[in-house]
């Protein structure tokens, strides 16, 4: 029964340094496997996506060698074109779906089991397979795997019907082993794509335009040896900016590219935050209670959808009515009715919540729905008057490394615990 238990009230001060981006390790890891050399990749996140996906890479020959916590060394040579990817844990996380565009682009053929992750609303994999069938491969989804071969696969002119990370990432790593050019259109353009297609670009691919509306891919016969470091993650940085805002503290959050954060920072000035930009760090200040805006998640360069329930708490402590419209998963509000628990004024209607700010929360006991909206709470409990335990914390573990420790050296008061006796010492502050 791991939980945290937090003592709100304490601002948040002082500098926190950020890891390596969950969301650009994953399918950088997966592509890892295209080469029969060897990749060294530096500022991988040790978190638990990262650790599942390297366990189903080595359960399909794959060699991993781990370094240490966030450097990792990964060969493909013992490989085979007739492994499946298949285990109770690789279904729990999205990211597997990155094997079908990195075996397919190598052997020809990927047996992939269909993807979990957190249930925040539909996320299908159309667009990836009307990619993959543009290149040529034949497709098959049943008894939960999706199969993909190609007698070979043949670059072409694709163009999303919508803008999906996942797709635009796994095309890209089918097509820069493909047979002539692939141009795709209608990408996405975040950070994490952009740092796929350079580390691709490390290892020998020929592809332009990642981070643009369109992307070139000129296929080469094989790929070699790279060593890489991933970019730093945005959403963690996100996180504790708008934990700076929400417990009126002063943090000044370090290696981060600034850039990746500007819609972040754009929304937090908005609503009367400080934020100080420097070359590799951002410092966030709030003294006083902040105002309302209106806030519409988007593709990058928009306002992300990972941010958004983080972003909630803090207009939920704000003055006047704030409007958050979610554009890209339906279920992405799962966390209102926890954070009401606390004192929060929230509705929701359909994909749009309308939040009348509170002066102050209270400490309540609430559970975490996914990934984002468990770090939401946290952020909630640390701002709150009293104690507040938040539960289902293996979410926050799929995407934070060393959560609670990062604040407590911020002077948040929270604790790791795993007994109803645990909490009460909390309490009493008997060690």
């Amino acid at each position: 029964m791991e939980q945290y238990i937090i003592k709100g009230g304490n601002p948040l001060v002082g500098e926190v340094v950020i890891g390596g981006a969950k969301n650009a390790a994953l399918p950088i890891l997966a592509a890892a496997v295209m080469t029969d050399g060897t990749c060294t990749i530096e500022n991988m996140p040790d978190v638990r996506d990262t650790n599942v996906l390297l366990q189903a890479m080595e359960g399909i020959g794959a060699t991993v060698n781990r370094l240490g916590k966030h450097e990792v060394v990964i060969s493909g040579s013992g490989m085979n074109a007739d492994c499946d990817v298949d285990n109770e844990y690789i279904r729990k996380i999205r990211a597997s779906y990155y094997l079908i565009g990195a075996l397919l682009g190598k052997y020809k053929r990927a047996r992939v089991a269909l993807p979990g992750g957190c249930e925040i609303g539909s996320r299908p994999i159309d667009q990836h397979i009307k990619g993959f069938k543009a290149l040529g491969a034949r497709i098959e989804i049943e008894n939960g795997m999706i199969t993909a071969t190609a007698d070979e696969l043949i670059g072409c002119h694709i163009y999303m019907d919508v803008v999906s990370v996942g797709a635009t990432i796994n095309v890209m790593m089918a097509a820069a082993l493909a047979k002539g050019n692939t141009t795709i259109e209608n990408v996405a353009k975040e950070p994490h794509v952009v740092d796929v297609a350079n580390f691709l670009n490390s290892m020998g691919a020929s592809i332009r335009g990642a981070g643009t509306d369109v992307i070139k891919i000129k296929g080469v016969e094989k790929l070699g040896n790279c060593e890489y470091s991933i970019i730093p993650d945005q959403i963690e940085a996100g996180t504790f900016m708008t934990a700076a805002v929400a417990t009126k503290g002063d943090i000044t959050i370090k290696n981060v590219i600034p850039k990746h954060l500007e819609a972040i920072s754009a929304k937090l000035e908005e609503i009367g935050a400080q934020v100080d930009e420097f070359d590799d760090a951002v410092r966030v200040v709030a003294t006083k209670r902040l105002d309302s805006t209106q806030i519409k998640t988007l593709p990058y360069p928009g306002f992300p959808t990972d941010m958004q329930p983080q972003m909630a708490v803090s207009l939920a402590l704000s003055s006047g009515t704030s409007i958050v419209s979610e554009s890209i998963f339906e279920n992405r509000f799962r966390y209102v009715d926890e954070l009401t628990k606390m004192g929060a004024r929230i509705q929701v209607d359909g994909r749009t919540a309308i939040i009348t700010g509170v002066k102050l929360f209270t400490g309540a006991d609430v559970s975490a729905p996914d990934l984002r909206a468990g770090a939401a709470l946290v952020i909630a409990g640390l701002a709150a008057d009293g104690y507040t335990t938040v539960s289902d914390i293996g979410y926050i573990y799929r995407g934070y490394e060393g959560f609670e420790k990062k604040i407590q050296n911020l002077g948040g008061d929270i604790q790791l615990v795993n007994s109803e006796k645990e909490i009460a010492r909390f309490k009493l502050r008997i060690v």
